[in-house]
């Protein structure tokens, strides 16, 4: 499964160049909430005004895509509430209208597939079209969704895959009594040095154009794996697995893209993976953006970027990324149960 492009609309300004030039928002709040693209330019105000946050980012960030590629054969998405914030008002306008005649709006925006069905009407895409709604393994489900799409077509053929996840006040409030996320706020320059319990509430949308020929791409998708509940030893076989089936060796990797969080109680996961790659230079992500059941997505397109040679130089990469990598492995866990793997090789 080949890459060929990417986009993002996340907390950081990702939707014009100049993240990409070395931009870094600093947010100080207890969520990190997206900077919106003027999505008036290519979304007619008649359905803009419509839309739910989650609909609007996701389809903020795969219209670009689909202006710049051809047509693709479907879309899939991956999310772990969708719109929860239309969800929430619907069942609420059930009450307040005792049952009665409801306004579509809320309902139709309401569905964690509403993104995917939305794209298709306005991209005019009567292919494929899926949404996966597991939790923190939404968008690798959705990856190796795409990987069984493209076993079975004789032919070259091409997907949008991506993911989405909304700040909702509702969901917000759930995880942070359950622990999830910081009570104290935090600066997302100071949240990797963090060891207290708990993350920082972040938000975006990351969408690929994925294809099973390599014409045109400059990556591939080489293996997407998935644990749960693993011990450090089974976490460390199915990574010697991962590379053993790519015919590949610990040397051969040269850049780790990990999802440490700044939470206290899980980024031991990722200390455990860096020094099973000695010689590996490595970076986080979530210091953009933030912690969500997706944001292995934003972590895609963040390492995509390294392998196109366009953030090596970003000087809020925290880590020690110098050079352009060849091959990098993405690895990030949610509350040290899900475990996604997955590993991106550089063809140009």
């Amino acid at each position: 499964m080949f890459l060929k492009d990417a986009f993002a609309i996340s907390p950081q300004k990702t939707f014009n160049s100049t993240f990409e030039e070395g931009d870094f928002v600093v947010h100080e709040s207890k969520t990190f909430k997206v900077i919106d693209a003027d999505y008036a330019e290519f979304i007619p105000p008649s359905l803009l005004r419509r839309m739910g946050k989650a609909v609007k980012m996701g389809i903020g960030a795969a219209l670009p895509l689909m202006k710049r590629n051809a047509k693709t054969d479907g879309i899939i998405i991956g999310t772990a509430n969708g719109g929860l914030e239309n969800c929430i008002n619907f069942l609420n306008q059930i009450v307040d209208y005792n049952e009665g005649m409801l306004t579509p709006t809320h309902f139709v925006q309401s569905t964690p597939n509403a993104l995917a069905g939305q794209l298709a009407l306005m991209y005019d895409n009567p292919g494929y079209n899926v949404t996966h709604v597991n939790g923190s393994l939404s968008f690798e489900n959705a990856l190796v969704d795409a990987e069984l799409f493209f076993s079975e077509q004789e032919n070259p053929s091409s997907l949008i895959v991506g993911a989405v996840e909304e700040i909702s006040d509702y969901n917000y409030n759930i995880d942070l009594q359950a622990g999830r996320y910081k009570k104290e706020q935090l600066s997302n320059q100071d949240l990797l040095n963090s060891s207290t319990d708990g993350s920082v509430c972040g938000e975006g949308a990351s969408m690929f154009i994925v294809a099973s020929s390599p014409e045109d791409a400059y990556a591939e998708i080489c293996a997407v794996e998935q644990l749960t509940y693993p011990s450090e030893h089974e976490l460390s076989e199915r990574i010697a697995s991962l590379l053993a089936k790519n015919e590949l060796n610990v040397e051969d990797v040269d850049a780790l893209v990990l999802g440490k969080s700044g939470d206290g109680r899980y980024d031991g996961w990722y200390d455990h993976v860096t020094q099973l790659f000695p010689n590996a230079e490595f970076t986080y992500y979530k210091n953009f953006v933030g912690e969500y059941r997706t944001s292995s997505a934003f972590g895609l397109y963040l390492a995509s970027e390294l392998v196109r040679n366009k953030l090596v130089n970003h000087p809020e990469l925290m880590g020690n990324i110098s050079k352009q990598p060849k091959t990098v492995l993405l690895y990030n866990q949610f509350d040290g149960v899900r475990h996604g793997l997955i590993l991106l090789k550089r063809l140009v």
